[in-house]
């Protein structure tokens, strides 16, 4: 019998309501400054902060007041997720904003489907008969208004650390698409890869969590995983809209289809707001509510990351920038030390080394992650649960379970091809090719 979390029950009881309550914006010199205001019952409160630098200001007013209003109210509706997540209210109540039955339904879907990671981690039963009611005002007292003007047929490319976002900004390139980039809370690499792909003046964005958030965090309120693509949705759509760009071009790609587990009867994706299901979904939302003219897509989608990775072994002036290991970014925040190496500890490091490996020059992926991770014994567990032979595939972005197997295939027969007298079969390599290979 599935045992489930007693703290869960009890912060529900405790905090039986959430409430997004309103939002608000401001021009403060060249950036456009977005506040919301959420408030969980009875005595906690969030105001979180969205900052967008350089804005286009003639374009800004053509927009008009109602619907900038609507996309930033749509902002503040992903935004609260990371909040609510702290109580799991069984009520959410809507009173900045309108939203029909249909929207309703929609958001309620996207965090049940969203979240699946945190219910697993947390324990937490969301097939539960009324788990969550989202509740909304009759009537928006903003007018809000879908925005139905042309924007130019240009391309905004939102650019992470990783080496999928290089890959789209360098095909885009060879189209010779207008295009230019985008980031939210830009790290190290991020800027570093903008620099060497000649983005000029990249749209930048900085969110700013109300400490309130990691306060709770720290005296035990519930915490995980939140769908950040679904976050980078909305907020790409906004900044289309204000600086004038018809194309969003993300970089998820088809691996993200696939999931992690099932738990409740439902296969739990750690990886979901990056899937072609949520994409279709996003893209019908959008048309209808958001935007008629702005095109959300991802470029990568047809390819898998090995495929991905093959590509990217083509733009060596990256290989010493990219970074998309998460405990890394972990190990770096509060500090000003800057964000420079793969901890080569994690599931991600161990993927993105095994999916290079068949394409780079040995000497090359060790100056990225500054030792074969082939031959770290303790990553054997990781490796298993990568290709399907213990556990569950990691919650991390990382390949499927079928390419797994074919990189570490690949690897196997590059090195075995290389001239490796004298040397002794990587220790992963070495148990891959007994134990799987068999």
């Amino acid at each position: 019998m599935q045992k489930y979390n007693s703290k869960f029950k009890n912060l529900r009881k405790s905090y039986p309501k959430f409430i997004y309550e309103k939002y608000f914006w401001k021009i403060s010199k060249n950036n456009l400054e977005v506040f919301f205001d959420f408030r969980i019952e009875p005595d906690v409160q969030f105001q979180p902060k969205v900052v967008i630098e350089n804005i286009n200001k003639e374009q800004l007013e053509k927009i008009g007041d109602r619907t900038l209003n609507n996309l930033v109210f749509h902002l503040g509706l992903i935004e609260m997720v990371s909040y609510w997540k702290a109580t799991c209210s069984p009520i959410i109540e809507v009173r900045a904003g309108c939203l029909n039955k249909e929207q309703i339904k929609w958001w309620k879907d996207l965090i049940i489907r969203g979240m699946g990671q945190f219910f697993y981690e947390n324990k937490i039963n969301f097939q539960k008969p009324n788990f969550l009611k989202i509740k909304s005002a009759n009537v928006t007292k903003q007018g809000l208004v879908t925005f139905t003007k042309r924007l130019q047929n240009r391309y905004l490319v939102p650019v992470g650390g990783g080496k999928d976002s290089i890959v789209t900004i360098e095909l885009l390139k060879k189209t010779e698409k207008d295009s230019r980039c985008f980031s939210l809370n830009p790290t190290e690499a991020a800027l570093k890869i903008m620099k060497i792909g000649g983005c000029q003046k990249p749209i930048v964005v900085m969110r700013k969590i109300d400490e309130k958030l990691l306060e709770l965090n720290q005296q035990g309120f519930l915490n995980g995983h939140t769908p950040f693509s679904a976050y980078l949705a909305f907020l790409s759509i906004l900044a289309a809209v204000i600086f004038d760009y018809k194309h969003i071009a993300f970089s998820n790609e088809r691996s993200s289809n696939e999931g992690n587990l099932k738990y409740l009867g439902r296969i739990i994706n750690h990886q979901w707001s990056k899937s072609f299901e949520f994409e279709k979904k996003f893209r019908e939302y959008s048309k209808k509510y958001l935007t008629k003219d702005v095109e959300y897509f991802s470029f990568l989608r047809p390819l898998y990351e090995i495929q991905i990775a093959k590509l990217f072994s083509k733009y060596p002036k990256y290989f010493n920038v990219f970074l998309s290991c998460n405990q890394a970014y972990k190990t770096a925040s509060g500090t000003k030390k800057p964000l420079k190496t793969w901890c080569g500890k994690c599931s991600k490091c161990l993927f993105v080394f095994t999916i290079l490996y068949p394409f780079l020059k040995e000497r090359d992926l060790l100056k990225i992650f500054r030792k074969n991770l082939f031959n770290e014994k303790k990553l054997l567990p990781i490796m298993r649960q990568l290709i399907g032979k213990e556990g569950f595939k990691p919650f991390e972005c990382v390949g499927t379970k079928k390419e797994s197997l074919v990189a570490l295939y690949l690897s196997y027969k590059k090195w075995k091809s290389a001239n490796c007298q004298g040397r002794e079969l990587p220790f992963l390599l070495k148990y891959f090719k007994d134990e799987i290979l068999k």
